[in-house]
Order: structure tokens, then sequence, then C-alpha cells
């Protein structure tokens, strides 16, 4: 709590003097000049480190890299931490990495669409053999189910489902 009193009055010391902030929020003033002055502790330089590295090994990736990737990556590197740690440190500077969209196969071409051509018209009839090929493909998924216990009689249904796709030679 002492420390968050010590930022506030660094932050707010153009405004108003030292003296007088540390006597209106209850620490001393001796207190406030150790705080000023003391080395940052081995945790924090530790951190302001990790904090460059995230942010370079980020940048490195295209932005693309989340922080189970970058903690990998530390890892290789030799510097050891933990994986909240390095997720700690990215939302601290911000870093959000980009969501990179799913894959959907494009069967057809994109734009406009003219429908499949009708080459022969509907039109199958020919004067002679071999000027009209028509070819049908059909595939059929059949499914069938047993059923027993019937009071009449047993009997077997099938269900059938067609898929067809035409392809006319002219």
């Amino acid at each position: 709590m002492t420390l968050a009193k010590y930022e506030l009055i660094d932050a707010e010391k153009a405004r108003h003097s030292i003296a007088r902030m540390c006597a209106w929020l209850g620490v001393s003033s001796s207190g406030y000049y150790e705080w000023r002055d003391r080395p940052a502790s081995a945790t924090a330089q530790r951190r302001t480190l990790l904090a460059a590295l995230v942010a370079e090994i980020f940048a490195g990736s295209h932005e693309t890299y989340g922080y189970r990737r970058v903690h990998a990556a530390l890892a290789r590197r030799g510097e050891h931490c933990s994986a909240e740690l390095v997720r700690a440190l990215m939302r601290e500077q911000g870093l959000v990495p980009a969501q990179v969209r799913a894959f959907r196969p494009s069967t057809t071409i994109q734009g406009d669409f003219r429908g499949i051509p009708d080459l022969v018209g509907r039109d199958f009839t020919t004067a002679r053999p071999g000027t009209k090929l028509v070819s049908d493909i059909t595939s059929w998924e059949s499914h069938s189910v047993d059923w027993a216990g019937c009071r009449s009689s047993c009997r077997r249904v099938t269900t059938q489902t067609s898929r067809t796709s035409v392809e006319v030679f002219v």
C-alpha cells in the first residue's frame, strides 16, 4: 500500500510539494526519497528483460504467437520462466496475437455465377447414333433398417438417397 502512495507522490510532484503530499498520505518524506533512489530489484530487472524478449519474439512472429508459443521460444533461448509470467507480460504490453481464420476450401471460382451451360438444350434425341454423347453418374446410398416384432409381419424398410451428375459431350 505504501508503494502506491509513493507512486502517487511521484506522479503529482509537479503540482504539489512533496513534503505536503507525504503529510497528507501519512508517509515520511525520507521513505519517499529512499524509495525513489532505490535501484530496481532483481525481480523487476528480470521482468524488464523478459518483457523486451517477449516483445522481440512477438514482433518476429508477425504478431501471431500467443503466450504458449512465446514461452516455448523463450525456453529454446534458455530463458526459463512460467507461461503465466509470459501471459502477464504480454497483457501488460498489450500484445494480442492475430487470430488466423479457419481454412474454408472453395470448390468454385469466385465471381459471377452463370450456371452450367445446357449444351444440348435438354433434347437428348438424335438422328443418328454417336452425335450426342451424354453420361449419367449416379451413386446410391442405401440405409436399411430391420424391423422386428411387428404384429402382422416383419418387413425390411430401405431408404435411398441419390446424387446425380450429368456430363454432356457435343
